[in-house]
């Protein structure tokens, strides 16, 4: 795929605004890992390969082992995450594709299980923000560098 725009160069105020987003997720006092999840997590879904490889750099940078990172479009079959993990994978999934089945009952009582309503909120503001971070890179065009 090529690069159709620059959207940082195009609308510098657009890109700013986004960064205030990433910035106050960034310190809302989520755990950094489970912020590198959600983000794994939705670019997959959203097949985002620019993301998908910032992210997994970034969550090996943060310790996140290559086991945890290989196996999490499998985490439901995956012994290696945690029950709050697990219920922000869920949340992301059912956030992320949002027009398919809404956000069940399940799901946001197992969020409630592990989580204070603040958190759940900052959660959800992570999960949105990678979203729309996957939409602008697509729209745009953006891809992963290449490494040959």
């Amino acid at each position: 795929m090529k690069a159709r725009m620059n959207y940082r160069a195009a609308n510098p105020e657009a890109y700013q605004t986004m960064r205030q987003l990433e910035k106050f997720v960034g310190e809302s006092g989520l755990e950094p890992k489970w912020l590198e999840l959600i983000k794994i997590r939705a670019s997959q879904i959203n097949g985002c390969a620019f993301c998908l490889d910032m992210h997994t750099k970034d969550a090996r940078k943060l310790g996140e082992t290559e086991q945890r990172i290989y196996l999490l479009n499998a985490w439901r079959e995956a012994d290696v995450y945690s029950e709050e993990e697990r219920a922000i994978l869920a949340l992301t999934e059912a956030v992320t594709l949002i027009a398919e089945r809404g956000v069940s009952e399940d799901v946001y009582a197992q969020v409630r299980e592990h989580f204070e309503e603040k958190q759940i909120v900052s959660l959800i503001m992570a999960i949105n923000v990678i979203n729309c971070w996957n939409r602008l890179a697509i729209t745009t065009g953006m891809t992963a560098p290449a490494n040959l």
